[in-house]
């Protein structure tokens, strides 16, 4: 079949993309294979009354067009239309009739900075980009989040703005027009909130950072006690050796896990047995750990495993070694995942409630960003998903 000619793309869009990647953004790819910005709001978006599309052929009017004609320095145009400095009015006059006959009008984006304000925040899920992919199996949670809190921000008149998690020089081109930023499961001393309160922009952490919990405003789920919960839950059901999987992030999430693991295996006189591996591992890198702690260990009682991938691959595992879930182990996923719910044997799983993590998220860094004081630290309520793999 002949293919289908691809539309012509906008100025505006064109626009979007090239100042995306100035500020260091990546574009999404749809199934289509088109690029994809998750901006939900077009932010100072010029009067569809008044605003039209350079003709085909032709380029808009830019502030150098219009300081050529009048004869003046850009600066003084700069001065002139936005009634700035100390130009007389004859200059102001004719510099605005000079503007008005080309059609000069400014960049959308540059009006709303003028304003001081932008409507857009961003978020950065660090988490997701250490994945490597924007597109890893099983990994709804993110997309949940990001989803809930595009929604709740344009309940509140923003646009979201996604964008990759900067590293090293990257820095520096963070967008600081923003308004705000949303920082997803950011790691201790993390470097992207350091460079964000050095230049006093409102920000709020979907977990904290480990470093400076009391210092920043943040949503979360309590790791350290939910933890707990669940390594009773299996208590409870006749596990004494749990073998704790965690991920390599120093975040708040693994960090507060881990202790409270620690802590529930020396009260409860048994030896930790814990195994750290990357989130990026996903499915392959639980199944690999857990074949391999099958060869040269005792089986233990039951695996608690932070990440719903990382307890579809140790089921996997178990099943490969002739055990049976949860006849001979049991198994409980910290953060509940497509794989989890579709395994052989269904996984017991805590919902950390992403679509609630971004909205208040979003719902926080808003009060702060319009100077209202509310809590600046919550807590949000998991819920506990009860499967097959714990039913004894």
């Amino acid at each position: 079949m002949p293919q289908r000619a691809r539309p012509k793309q906008s100025a505006i869009a064109a626009s979007a993309v090239a100042l995306s990647r100035s500020y260091g953004m990546k574009p999404f790819m749809n199934r289509a294979g088109k690029n994809v910005f998750l901006v939900v709001t077009i932010v100072a978006m010029p009067d569809p009354r008044t605003f039209r599309e350079p003709a085909p052929g032709t380029s808009r009017v830019t502030i150098r067009d219009v300081a050529r004609a009048a004869k003046v320095s850009v600066s003084t145009v700069s001065h002139a239309l936005n009634d700035t400095g100390t130009l007389s009015r004859d200059t102001r006059e004719r510099v605005a009739a000079t503007a008005a006959e080309l059609g000069y009008q400014a960049h959308p984006m540059a009006r709303g900075l003028r304003g001081g304000h932008s409507g857009v925040i961003g978020l950065s899920i660090r988490a997701l980009d250490d994945t490597g992919t924007y597109r890893a199996d099983g990994a709804h949670h993110f997309e949940r989040i990001a989803g809930a809190a595009a929604v709740a921000a344009l309940e509140s008149a923003f646009g979201l703005m996604l964008i990759p998690y900067p590293a090293g020089p990257s820095l520096e081109r963070v967008a600081l027009w923003a308004d705000g930023y949303i920082i997803e499961d950011p790691v201790s001393s993390d470097p992207l909130v350091t460079h964000l309160q050095n230049a006093n922009i409102p920000l709020v952490t979907v977990g904290w950072d480990p470093s400076r919990k009391s210092k920043t405003a943040w949503v979360s789920t309590d790791g350290r006690r939910h933890t707990t919960e669940v390594l009773e839950l299996l208590r409870g059901r006749g596990a004494r050796q749990v073998t704790f999987i965690s991920g390599t992030e120093r975040n708040s999430w693994n960090m507060q896990s881990e202790a409270a693991y620690r802590a529930w295996a020396r009260d409860h006189g048994v030896k930790p047995q814990l195994i750290r591996l990357p989130a990026a591992s996903g499915s392959a890198g639980g199944q690999s750990a857990v074949a391999t702690l099958l060869k040269n260990s005792r089986t233990p009682d039951a695996f608690y495993c932070q990440t719903g991938r990382h307890a579809a691959g140790a089921a996997r595992a178990l099943l490969d070694a002739g055990l049976e879930v949860p006849r001979d182990v049991l198994i409980v996923a910290g953060s509940d995942a497509e794989e989890c719910r579709t395994s052989p044997t269904p996984i017991t799983a805590l919902d950390l409630r992403p679509e609630h993590l971004g909205r208040e998220a979003v719902e926080l860094l808003v009060s702060i960003v319009e100077s209202r004081q509310v809590k600046r630290q919550r807590l949000i309520e998991p819920l506990l998903h009860l499967r097959a793999s714990t039913e004894r």
